[in-house]
């Protein structure tokens, strides 16, 4: 069974955005069509599915980094601001968004709250891990699939293979040229 790791990240998020779509604790709210994600954007998503794969992105993020907060989620999905003429600077991405995401996934049994020594933040659960290996696997295997079928288009193809007597009498049949 393949991990998260093993799998194409863009490739990943968009099969787990799919899979967040059918549930029904994951619901875009009403503003997520026209609300900015961070102070440093000029526009909102162009993409109508974009809730679910900052859903989906977070989801793996929680897996992979937990236990994580929102302040290291908003700096992961921070930027830099186009200031003019002045020089650039990185801004955090929106604290909202990433709150509602991570309460709704919480909702939906695929993260929880926990401490870990001194660090306190959100880790995923075994239904979390479950869902995202699951995909995982899934889109390793299909990538196996077409490694494999590219690898066979490409292969030369070979004479078919000739028996020993064959090789053998062949052999004897060639003609012998002397050596002076």
């Amino acid at each position: 069974m393949a991990t998260i790791y093993a799998a194409d990240t863009q490739k990943l998020i968009e099969e787990a955005a799919k899979e967040l779509e059918k549930m029904d604790e994951m619901k875009a709210p009403e503003w997520a069509g026209y609300v900015k994600t961070g102070h440093f954007k000029q526009r909102p998503p162009v993409n109508s599915n974009w809730w679910h794969m900052r859903a989906a992105a977070i989801l793996r993020s929680v897996y992979k980094l937990g236990p994580i907060g929102t302040n290291k989620l908003r700096a992961k999905y921070g930027g830099k601001k186009n200031r003019g003429v002045r020089p650039e600077h990185t801004f955090k991405g929106s604290g909202s968004i990433i709150r509602k995401i991570l309460q709704q996934l919480e909702k939906a049994g695929l993260i929880t709250k926990t401490a870990k020594g001194n660090h306190k933040g959100r880790v995923c659960t075994g239904k979390g891990k479950s869902l995202l290996d699951k995909i995982a696997t899934r889109l390793y295997n299909d990538d196996l699939k077409t490694m494999k079928a590219n690898a066979a288009k490409e292969a030369p193809k070979e004479a078919p293979a000739q028996k020993p007597e064959q090789k053998a009498k062949e052999k004897k049949e060639q003609p012998q040229v002397e050596q002076k």
